[in-house]
């Protein structure tokens, strides 16, 4: 049975996770190949060695491909050796083929080429090594994945297209073996044993998978809460089903209840979430009038109910068939639960940095900060390669004649007193340079908050001035209010100017956003010419009504601010687009779409959370 977590867990409680990323081994164990398979995202140390520990013991036939492995290796070819040997061609089963019925495990899958990557997802996808240039056909295989993530918080993942397709998503990045030494009773040998189903209980729970139903309302609400946390994948949902129903095959029921939902918002949904879920509006929570349009009774101003006449009285006399009791929840209660449990599941910070990380993720890799170019000219050295030498790549010679070295007894038969060198031998030179970068600050100094806004982005300024100094990344500012734009400060290091430009910045007027954009387009150009990485970030609720030429109108405002924000995506410059609504805002989040910018609602701008998600739109992204 799935192991149950504590009666009462707090947001992100240590022991509830713990929990489920044992129920998911269970759920390995049951279906390996209908969920897709697992990704963990831990670092090494003892909790996830002991997770490993109870995968290795569930008796799980497993391959572990290892980053390094060729083309030939992975999806089969000639047997070299053995060719050589009985001097006929022969071939040989690739990784994934001898994973057929089992599990794939990819140690730190967030270094995987995508050369390796597209293999993988396409046999993962289709269930068939794809043919080869030793094979004409595809070879059936069908197989799970654990994939084994260990990347920092700002630093890229597990490919996308991977990741999509494994349906649990387990972090336990942040446990601690002290978090969750009640679950560690037992020696290390026994551990796994009780993580395993038994032989009898395996067969009852894959017995009873195929029988368990889902109700309409709970696929609607699946649905409706992977599209409320910003979920636009239909595989996701369908993903979640499939292990809520695993979840209760494994308990012996036949229909879904809220546990089974809960894990799966859990281990599925939550995950992948990258926004907060939309407010009720206030229209749907007042009680809807009557169908024949009588009003409501009336309750009068000290909150008791009027008296009754004495025709409702008779009327209550007979009050007929009593109400439902078991009445079964809507949708709405089941997506509302979901979302609740989605949420609660999250560590602090985590959906902050799930959203920027998704918008960097999709843009383009021209708008990095620090990005790194590898050329043959200058820089840090890198290790040489093989390779050829011509054009910019230059021959490094230690490297070459020390690959040529061990040969020279096999080619010197009639030895001539000279190095034999050939084209195998050649290592190229190579370094890499990291660029510096700018960030532009757009600051909305308009309206009631501004002052609130301002003070907050001074704090954020100085965090980031602070932290930018190692980096040689500078800061520029740009400040918009009433019908102009202005250019408060140029590319700066200095702590020093920044304080003074933002310390006499007054506040209030319209809101001429297309001019502050149309400002950062220029900054970025004259920068990128400089050889520096501009990266925008957007501090406004995005509600503009001044336009290009400095009169008020709505609608043409909100044109031009839309045509400067594809001008700003065509660039293939990163952006941040800071919602300060006291709701997310309809018009900022098209604004966001519209630049290619990550967005990220803060209805109360936090200085220190700011930094963060700018820090985490600096870092390069996948």
């Amino acid at each position: 049975m799935a192991r149950e977590a504590p009666p009462t867990t707090t947001p992100s409680d240590p022991l509830e996770r713990w929990n489920d990323a044992l129920t998911a081994l269970q759920l390995l164990q049951l279906d390996p190949l209908g969920f897709g398979g697992v990704c963990l995202r831990a670092p090494h140390g003892p909790v996830r060695e002991r997770w490993l520990q109870a995968l290795a013991g569930l008796g799980l036939g497993w391959v572990k491909v290892p980053g390094s492995v060729d083309s030939e290796r992975l999806l089969g070819g000639i047997d070299l050796a053995h060719t050589l040997q009985t001097g006929q061609l022969q071939t040989q089963a690739g990784l994934l083929q001898q994973a057929d019925q089992g599990l794939v495990c990819l140690p730190m899958a967030e270094r995987l080429s995508p050369a390796l990557l597209a293999p993988l997802v396409q046999a993962l996808e289709q269930g068939q090594v794809p043919p080869t240039r030793h094979s004409a056909a595809p070879t059936p295989t069908r197989f799970g994945m654990v994939a084994l993530d260990e990347s920092l918080p700002d630093e890229p993942g597990v490919g996308a297209a991977l990741a999509e397709r494994l349906g649990v998503w387990l972090d336990l990045y942040e446990l601690s073996p002290s978090d969750i030494h009640a679950a560690w009773q037992g020696d290390s040998e026994s551990d796994g044993l009780q993580i395993r189903l038994s032989p009898g209980a395996l067969a009852r729970a894959r017995e009873q998978l195929p029988k368990v139903q889902a109700s309409d309302e709970q696929v609607q609400a699946l649905c409706a809460a992977a599209w409320g946390l910003g979920i636009g994948s239909l595989r996701v949902p369908s993903l979640a089903l499939r292990v809520a129903c695993g979840h209760a095959a494994l308990n012996g029921r036949s229909t879904l209840d809220a546990d089974d939902l809960g894990f799966a918002a859990r281990c599925v949904l939550a995950p992948r979430a990258t926004q907060w879920p939309a407010e009720p509006s206030a229209q749907e929570s007042e009680p809807a009038p009557p169908e024949d349009g009588t009003p409501p009774p009336e309750t009068p101003d000290n909150g008791n109910p009027a008296p009754e006449s004495e025709a409702e009285k008779n009327q209550d006399e007979d009050p007929g068939p009593p109400p439902e009791q078991n009445a079964e929840p809507s949708a709405e209660d089941l997506q509302e639960m979901m979302v609740a449990a989605a949420l609660a599941s999250l560590p602090p910070h985590m959906l902050d940095a799930l959203m920027t990380r998704q918008g960097a993720a999709s843009h383009h890799t021209s708008g990095r900060s620090g990005q790194t170019r590898t050329g043959s000219q200058r820089g840090r050295p890198l290790p040489p390669r093989p390779g050829r030498p011509g054009g910019q790549a230059r021959l490094h010679v230690l490297a070459t004649l020390r690959a040529a070295a061990p040969k020279q007894r096999l080619r010197q038969a009639h030895s001539t007193g000279r190095v034999a060198i050939r084209a195998e031998d050649f290592h190229t030179q190579r370094y890499q340079q990291r660029a510096s970068s700018c960030l532009i600050l757009a600051l909305d100094a308009s309206g009631s908050a501004a002052l609130q806004r301002l003070a907050e982005a001074k704090g954020a300024v100085e965090l980031l001035l602070q932290q930018s100094y190692a980096r040689r990344d500078s800061v520029c500012i740009v400040a918009f209010r009433g019908a102009q734009a202005q250019l408060l400060l140029p590319m700066t290091r200095s702590l020093v100017r920044a304080k003074r430009a933002m310390t006499g910045l007054p506040g209030g007027g319209g809101t001429p956003l297309a001019l502050a954009l149309k400002m950062a387009h220029e900054q970025a150009a004259q920068l990128q010419r400089q050889g520096v990485t501009p990266i925008l970030v957007v501090l406004s609720d995005g509600r503009a009504n001044v336009t290009l030429q400095g009169l008020g109108g709505r609608a043409q405002a909100q044109t031009d601010a839309q045509s400067w924000g594809q001008q700003w995506r065509a660039s293939g410059h990163r952006a941040l687009w800071i919602d300060t609504s006291m709701q997310p805002d309809a018009q900022a989040q098209q604004l966001a779409v519209t630049m290619g910018a990550s967005y990220l609602p803060m209805p109360q701008v936090q200085s220190q959370r700011m930094a963060h998600a700018i820090e985490r739109v600096r870092s390069p992204q996948a």
